[in-house]
């Protein structure tokens, strides 16, 4: 079968490897990889910034797959099945995972991170990672993953009905988020410093209050609340600047929460921190509960999708053209590639 390797910083390869053996493992499924996300963990894995990333490695966990065999007589899945894919491989003995945030797990093993992912034609996986849909396409189950980043950070926020939220970072993981601040009644504002990013959200996010980043951000967030600030603020950029600025940008008694991370150490003023009694929260990946809730809620339409892929390529064509998606002026949200190249 064929498989895309990353075998250092900026050195893909196109390669072929035996196939799993049919049947999978006690409790595992062997599943057909139709579409590849790529996101920002395979840019930065790429360019060689990703924490926690080991070369060579078989990237992608954005994945719309099809079952071809299963060995688990009590999983809900079957051949044929179109699903999604949860590619955080918990250990399920851990504190975390005791505790049901196996998205924390002591001893995680993402797929395309710690562990070799979906970039070739066929992968065994557990079961109980396989979200199925008889409704969605391919593609969608494609970004069921990017969307479970921002459905989790929101759940974290703990988003109240009716307060103002304030999305820092309208990349695809800030974007990710938004739909779920809407669904949950928050009112919604998004500060980026790329216009063509802010009149995106506009456009396809139904977006009413945008901020231009470079702007004097407190005080224009100040009008926006009459004068409250924001009581939760996601940055989604992971960017050791923005995220420091944060603190500054969050009502008394706030939360903020971060789901953009990046290498290094990140400091606060101590006495801003405490007279706010704010309240500081981590979203790592998600829990399989996001994944299904997403799903229903793009087959109930509530949820458009439409917008988000905005370039392909087949999987022969991906070492090409990947460097050169890389560039600003490439305007990539979400790019796709095709394994069946359909």
């Amino acid at each position: 079968m064929d498989a895309i390797i990353l075998e250092q910083p900026e050195r893909l390869r196109l390669t072929t490897r035996d196939a799993p053996s049919a049947p999978p493992p006690a409790g595992h499924a062997l599943v057909r990889v139709h579409r590849v996300g790529i996101c920002g963990t395979d840019w930065h894995a790429y360019r060689g910034r990703q924490p926690f990333f080991t070369y060579p490695r078989v990237l992608g966990h954005e994945l719309g797959v099809e079952v071809v065999d299963v060995n688990d007589p009590a999983a809900a899945i079957k051949r044929g099945d179109r699903c999604a894919v949860e590619p955080y491989l918990n250990c399920g003995q851990c504190i975390a995972c005791r505790h049901g945030k196996g998205n924390a797990c002591a001893n995680m093993q993402v797929l395309g991170v710690h562990r070799d992912g979906g970039m070739q034609e066929f992968l065994i996986v557990p079961t109980n990672k396989l979200h199925p849909s008889k409704q969605l396409t391919l593609d969608q189950l494609a970004l069921v993953e990017t969307l479970a980043i921002g459905c989790h950070a929101v759940a974290r926020g703990q988003l109240r009905e009716g307060e103002h939220v304030l999305v820092i970072g309208a990349g695809p993981i800030g974007l990710s988020v938004l739909p779920f601040v809407q669904a949950g009644g928050g009112k919604l504002i998004v500060a980026d410093v790329a216009e063509s990013r802010l009149e995106f959200c506009r456009r396809w996010g139904r977006v009413e209050h945008v901020i231009d980043a470079r702007t004097d951000m407190p005080a224009a967030l100040r009008e926006l609340t009459g004068g409250d600030m924001p009581t939760l603020v996601i940055d989604a950029t992971g960017n050791e600047k923005s995220m420091a600025s944060a603190f500054n940008l969050v009502a008394p008694g706030g939360r903020l929460v971060f789901v953009g991370l990046f290498q290094g150490d990140l400091t606060f003023n101590d006495p801003n921190f405490h007279r706010r009694e704010m309240t500081i929260l981590a979203s790592r990946n998600a829990l399989p509960e996001d994944f299904r809730h997403i799903i229903d809620l793009i087959e109930h339409k509530r949820i458009d999708t439409g917008a988000w892929i905005t370039h392909r390529v087949g999987h022969r064509g991906l070492i090409d053209v990947f460097p050169q998606w890389l560039a600003p002026d490439a305007n990539v949200l979400k790019a796709m590639v095709s394994f069946d190249d359909q």
